[in-house]
């Protein structure tokens, strides 16, 4: 019918550059209130974003400084101010003695907690969302940001 246009595929595509202003919106409040919550338990972002990363699991120097793209010398910083709130321990990797891991400790594993608890923001978001989102923004998510190490559907 002339002057009427039906939206195409393509018309209702979103745009890689409206995708990105998205996620970084997401990001931005996500990260706000994720340091706003580490500061509150007396953590730099820095600082609580290791022990996220610790909650996987034990990790080495060196993957704690690629997985934080930051410098070797910036993780043992980090690691040396939290092994003296006692909230992580280093130990000699299984593996090889040579490899010192890191891994939390109950005091480092409740402060995790105690942090994402506090990230208020962020659980009114979630919270807000019906369970058929949640699984499909969960699973959007583990298929974007998958990566080599953690593929699609591993656990964060």
């Amino acid at each position: 019918m002339p002057g009427t246009s039906r939206p195409t595929a393509v018309s209702k595509a979103v745009s890689n550059a409206a995708l990105m202003d998205a996620i970084w919106d997401s990001l931005a409040g996500f990260y706000g209130d994720f340091t706003s919550a580490a500061a509150d338990e007396g953590l730099t972002s820095s600082q609580a974003k290791t022990l996220t990363v610790l909650r996987r699991g034990p990790a080495s120097m060196r993957s704690l400084a690629t997985t934080l793209h930051c410098d070797a010398s910036n993780v043992t910083g980090i690691i040396d101010r939290l092994e003296a709130r006692a909230l992580v321990r280093r130990e000699p990797s299984p593996t090889d003695r040579r490899v010192k891991n890191v891994v939390l400790t109950d005091d480092g594993v409740r402060t995790v907690e105690t942090v994402r608890t506090g990230m208020l923001a962020t659980h009114t978001a979630l919270d807000g969302l019906p369970d058929a989102d949640r699984v499909a923004l969960h699973d959007l998510l583990q298929r974007l940001f998958a990566t080599p190490e953690r593929g699609p559907g591993t656990p964060g």
